[in-house]
């Protein structure tokens, strides 16, 4: 189960959300015809959707011994997300490092850089969505395990203690009451008599 990277492999300074297209994987149902000048341009999220599912079907090929997509579960969601942290670019402080729990550290620290919270979450999300648009099942759609919500919200967690940022979703505002059309106030015709 350990993944042995080649010479296909992402290089290292590289992030989920910043991946070099690879090589057309066997596992997505994207035609050749896709990259014809006749057909419109990819929106930036179904590029990147695409992009992860390549890098997702790479690791999936260069894992030992190597992997098809269905016998990927949860577990295995979970050791890709874990490696994805080798390219992370967001400062993850230790509970004994003085900076734990302040977002802007005055000095430089030696704790692990790491896959922000936000970027796995929303690499999971597009994971999920290209899995049911690549013909899997959504009752067997490994990205949408319980393990894979659990470990997401450890690192939110995690994250927002070390970081001292909070996660909280945003309280929507509410929309200002609207006035109702002048025509809904008129007075009924009055009788002649």
């Amino acid at each position: 189960m350990d993944y042995v990277p080649s010479s296909d492999s992402p290089p290292s300074d590289t992030s989920p959300t910043s991946i070099s297209p690879l090589s057309t994987s066997p596992l997505t149902a994207i035609s050749p015809s896709s990259s014809s000048p006749s057909t419109p341009s990819l929106s930036r999220y179904e590029s990147q959707k695409r992009r992860d599912w390549n890098t997702f079907g790479q690791y999936l090929r260069n894992h030992r011994p190597p992997l098809p997509l269905s016998r990927c579960s949860g577990a295995h969601v979970l050791e890709f997300l874990r490696y994805l942290d080798q390219f992370g670019k967001t400062k993850v402080h230790l509970h004994m490092c003085p900076f734990f729990g302040h977002p802007n550290p005055p000095a430089p620290c030696p704790c692990p850089l790491r896959q922000a919270w936000g970027s796995l979450d929303a690499l999971v999300g597009r994971l999920r969505a290209a899995y049911e648009e690549n013909g899997g099942k959504p009752e067997n759609n490994p990205f949408g395990a319980r393990a894979v919500r659990l470990y997401l919200r450890e690192v939110r967690e995690t994250q927002s203690k070390a970081r001292g940022v909070s996660y909280e979703k945003k309280k929507r505002k509410k929309p200002p009451p609207t006035l109702q059309a002048s025509t809904s106030h008129q007075l009924p015709p009055s009788s002649a008599s």
